[in-house]
């Protein structure tokens, strides 16, 4: 998976949001569209080549009106299904970008 093949596909239509990521991103006060933006403004942070539920990849990036989000999303078929969403805690995460060990 790289980026631009998932925000061409964005910007294509050919994404799915799981329904757990709905859940979870009203549950989160997170809006789909800001995933969208999220995703089309960001940047793979980590990989997950070896999920045995398929490769998936960590994406960080912001909505329109500055929140940091993560978006996991998995590439299918074609499809780039949107696993699940969430802001970053700062205790967990350098500049939302790296783990804190």
């Amino acid at each position: 998976m790289n980026i631009k093949d998932i925000k061409d596909r964005i910007l294509n239509g050919e994404y799915e949001f799981r329904k757990h990521a709905l859940e979870r991103a009203s549950s989160r006060g997170i809006n789909p569209f800001e995933i969208k933006e999220a995703l089309l403004e960001g940047e793979i942070i980590e990989s997950y080549p070896d999920d045995p539920r398929g490769s998936s990849c960590l994406i960080y990036g912001k909505s329109r009106k500055g929140k940091n989000l993560h978006i996991v999303c998995g590439l299918a078929h074609n499809i780039v299904w949107i696993i699940t969403a969430y802001e970053p805690s700062e205790k967990e995460w350098i500049n939302y970008r790296r783990r804190r060990e």
